[in-house]
């Protein structure tokens, strides 16, 4: 056993819990070990080795987790932060805010070299920088990413999975097309886990000059709600042209992912006892969705025949777009990072991304009414009023511009699409109750609405 694989586990537990990255903090932790360590710089005052952690819990299989470990004798300030212990006679931090540990990660890439089971792979016909130092983001939770000037950004993957990882089959699918839709795919950093192929990491070109679908809407929402007397489509920060754009640039990407993997059918039967099996799972944790138990089984119920169905991103949501001064780009095909990988990657109907797409709107202008101060009720009401017509205009230019690009009207298949948004709104139940209970009003509002549009379908003698 190496000085690393001995001495390190016992400072992980407390460095894993201050890391945004380790979704599983509360849950109880049998072992923490380094499964597999690899050695990229053996000498000097910098030695640099890429390891994968192996956590073990009590209430569930065990999972792992990567982390770029670098040791020297004397870290430099800037690292304090960083730092995970002693280990021998240098003390062991988290390398990707080393600006040398960085630096080789380019190099390793542009050079395409190979350490043990470790590969640093460039994509065919790019290249590289020269060189570079990686400027660390702080933007992103599951994983993290370092920008190299503004052309290239490298994304090290914190949680990995045996198998290939989505974020990278589908970039090298979609470059493979010659999409213009995503980031093009420079490099990737792949290796070994359990005996398969697991990544590692990601190179990809950097949308510097870009802005953040999630944060655009919210500036879109507090405009709205600054000029009393507008209406949403009146107000100088309506967001409806961009929402109509971003349905276009999802349509063409569902469509060169099509081209590029195939199209499949699956049977309606199995989609509705996945949803249900959900459903299950969450009713019996959150008594709050039981009044909706019925109306939710009854939307899954009209899941009759067989679903079109291909590769999609799988997680789509506003936070997972870029607006660029050329249009919009879609980024994170990783899917559901809770999800199990080889479930992320079956093909599924592009309504999911849809559906993933019109719960965000709901969320950008919901969660807003409850972080503002109401001073009575009738203030809140009429924020609400306002939060109504700005989500029914995005969600409908959303719809209207995957239509204009794709041919097909996403609600002409209203049962399927309405399934999907409450199978998330489920989901977000969950996620909310656990992590931000005032939240929940959210999605339980959606699935309020969402199954009373059911009704109203099923029996057109219900007024509106």
């Amino acid at each position: 056993m190496t000085v690393l694989a001995e001495e390190l586990p016992a400072h992980l537990p407390e460095y894993l819990a201050r890391q945004r990255w380790f979704p599983a903090k509360g849950r109880p932790v049998s072992e923490i070990a380094v499964a597999t360590e690899q050695s990229l710089i053996d000498d000097g005052a910098l030695l640099l080795d890429l390891c994968l952690l192996r956590v073990g819990f009590a209430d569930g299989p065990a999972e792992f987790f990567q982390v770029l470990v670098g040791r020297r004798h004397e870290p430099a300030s800037e690292l304090e932060h960083a730092t995970i212990g002693a280990v021998g006679d240098r003390i062991a931090f988290d390398a990707m805010w080393d600006h040398e540990a960085t630096a080789f990660l380019l190099t390793a890439l542009r050079e395409g070299r190979t350490y043990g089971d470790v590969r640093f792979v460039p994509e065919p016909g790019v290249e590289l920088p020269a060189k570079g130092v990686g400027r660390l983001l702080g933007v992103e939770q599951s994983n993290t990413s370092v920008a190299y000037g503004e052309k290239s950004i490298f994304k090290l993957f914190r949680k990995v999975s045996p198998g290939l990882n989505p974020d990278l089959e589908l970039h090298r699918a979609l470059r493979s097309v010659g999409s213009n839709e995503v980031a093009s795919l420079q490099g990737a950093v792949e290796g070994l886990l359990e005996g398969e192929p697991a990544t590692l990491g990601m190179l990809q070109d950097f949308a510097s000059n870009s802005a953040e679908g999630w944060a655009m809407a919210l500036t879109s929402v507090r405009d709205l709600f600054a000029e009393a007397d507008l209406y949403a489509d009146e107000v100088g920060g309506d967001f409806a042209a961009e929402s109509r754009r971003l349905g276009e640039t999802v349509a063409v990407a569902h469509r060169e992912l099509a081209q590029a993997l195939g199209t499949g059918v699956r049977p309606a039967d199995e989609l509705r006892a996945q949803l249900e099996t959900r459903l299950d799972a969450v009713v019996s944790q959150v008594p709050e969705l039981a009044p909706h138990e019925k109306g939710i089984r009854a939307v899954y119920a009209r899941l009759t025949g067989d679903i079109a169905v291909q590769r999609v991103h799988g997680d789509l949501h506003l936070g997972q777009t870029l607006r660029t001064p050329k249009g919009w780009l879609l980024i994170d095909f990783e899917g559901e990072p809770a999800t199990p990988l080889p479930e992320r990657r079956r093909m599924d109907s592009p309504l999911r991304d849809v559906a993933g797409m019109l719960r965000s709107f709901d969320y950008a202008v919901y969660h807003q009414v409850i972080l503002d101060e109401h001073t009575d009720e009738n203030e809140e009401q009429q924020l609400l009023r306002r939060a109504d017509e700005w989500a029914i205009r995005n969600r409908s230019a959303f719809c209207d511009g995957y239509a204009f690009a794709s041919g097909s009207d996403p609600r002409a298949q209203a049962a399927v699409l309405r399934a999907y948004e409450l199978d998330k709104a489920v989901y977000e139940v969950i996620y909310e109750t656990r992590s931000r209970p005032t939240w929940a009003v959210i999605p339980l509002s959606s699935i309020t609405r969402l199954v009373a549009e059911e009704e109203r379908e099923s029996d057109p003698q219900i007024s509106l």
